[in-house]
């Protein structure tokens, strides 16, 4: 979705952000349902029993303030609880309702996912709000829902049926849908294969105020020939990570090197569905381009550039199953296939707080490893060429995947000390 998200229509927004969901598979053919409420009190709302996976901004209902109902399908049968979110909050202009799996678990166990699993989301989602459980499409369910919107939530867990989400735009409805669903999924697959482990109050605070050190500004920008294909590249392997579930909205960063130690890198504060070439930020001899801000690990990328001449593109993300380790503390063996083992070899953790600019941590910039795991915050990868870069966070998380799928099944048996060897001499050597 563009920045100007002010002048795309609401039916665009709407239809974008409900196929994004729908492809992530957070909701079904039928299910989920999002409104945006305009300047004039119109309410803009999925239709009725329409294919999710199909829909068109001609689609979409615009209910008036009035009550009259413009469009060619019956507004979303949830749309009572949407009105009513409305009515109770006037700074809320966006809703999205949805089944999300692991959401759905935790509604199904009747329990609220602690957002302290990692380092961002407490931040994004917002404290957890709890509805009772009432009629789909009824005015009980409306009123249960707004009274928790009352209460100050932007999120509520909806009891045996999935969740409701605010925000000030879709953005930022979007953003906080899917921080919390990760933030469920995380807690999920770390149960599977060992104790999730919660941050304190005091060290995401930390998170948060930590001083990375803004770089001061260039006085002038020139940009090296190879620089915009470089930041189409990292354009694009944003939106993929996106759109695989490699990366969420609120977290994730990717860097390139251009010449020296001089490289670009993605801004903080974006949406990362949303990042185009303009919003890449160059860093060269320790400046930063004018009027934009880069990600709060830019110093990690900076390190890792200066002490690693090999090394000419990082991925920094959070994925559902490599943060299952990152969470728990487990160690993810990544001799499960012979493919694994080559791309990234022994996987290195280093404990929540190493990452802060303040300790400078020399276990994740000396001689750094393919991929490494940052607890209770996120994965580094590290490599040669973006794509193969991209290659190596996905081997990364198939392994990881594998190996908690297959938890349920019986003890991992990995690859031998003779086999791997073999892997060695013929691969590495």
């Amino acid at each position: 979705m563009s920045k100007n998200i002010k002048f795309i229509h609401p039916r665009d927004q709407i239809t974008e952000v409900i196929s994004r969901i729908y492809k992530r598979g957070m909701t079904t053919t039928s299910g989920g349902n999002i409104s945006i409420i305009d300047d004039n009190g119109d309410i803009w709302v999925t239709p009725s029993a329409i294919d999710k996976g199909s829909l068109r901004a001609s689609d979409i209902i615009c209910v008036k303030k009035d009550g009259t109902i413009v469009g060619k399908h019956k507004p979303s049968s949830e749309f009572p609880f949407h009105k009513a979110i409305y009515e109770a909050r006037k700074d809320i202009k966006s809703v999205i309702h949805a089944h999300p799996p692991a959401l759905v678990s935790f509604s199904i166990v009747r329990q609220i996912p602690n957002t302290n699993i990692i380092s961002q989301a407490k931040h994004i989602c917002g404290p957890i709000g709890y509805a009772k459980y009432e009629i789909p499409g009824s005015e009980d369910l409306g009123t249960v829902i707004a009274d928790e919107f009352k209460k100050g939530f932007k999120a509520i867990i909806m009891e045996n049926h999935g969740t409701v989400l605010g925000g000030s735009d879709l953005t930022d409805a979007y953003e906080r849908f899917e921080a919390l669903e990760f933030c469920a999924k995380t807690i999920l697959h770390g149960s599977q294969i060992g104790t999730p482990k919660y941050l304190n109050d005091a060290q995401i605070n930390e998170f948060e105020t930590q001083a990375t050190g803004i770089l001061p500004e260039m006085e002038h920008t020139s940009y090296p020939p190879n620089e915009v294909e470089k930041r189409l590249k990292i354009c694009n392997i944003v939106k993929r990570s996106c759109e695989q579930g490699l990366m969420i909205s609120s977290y994730g960063t990717v860097s390139m090197r251009l010449e020296n130690n001089d490289f670009i890198i993605t801004p903080t504060g974006k949406n990362r569905w949303d990042i185009d070439l303009d919003d890449i930020v160059q860093i060269k001899d320790g400046y930063r381009e004018a009027g934009k801000i880069p990600s709060r690990a830019t110093w990690i990328h900076q390190e890792i550039y200066n002490r690693n001449p090999n090394v000419n593109s990082i991925i920094m993300t959070q994925s559902p199953y490599l943060m299952a380790f990152g969470v728990t503390g487990e160690y993810l063996n990544v001799r499960t296939i012979p493919e694994s083992w080559i791309f990234l070899q022994d996987i290195n953790f280093v404990e929540y707080g190493h990452h802060f600019r303040k300790n400078n941590n020399s276990e994740i910039v000396d001689n750094c490893p393919t991929a490494l795991i940052i607890e209770n915050d996120s994965v580094i990868i590290a490599g040669d060429k973006l794509l193969q870069t991209f290659d190596y966070l996905e081997v990364a998380e198939f392994s990881a995947k594998s190996i908690v799928l297959g938890h349920s099944l019986g003890e991992m048996v990995p690859i031998n000390d003779k086999q791997v060897e073999d892997l060695r001499k013929k691969f590495l050597t």
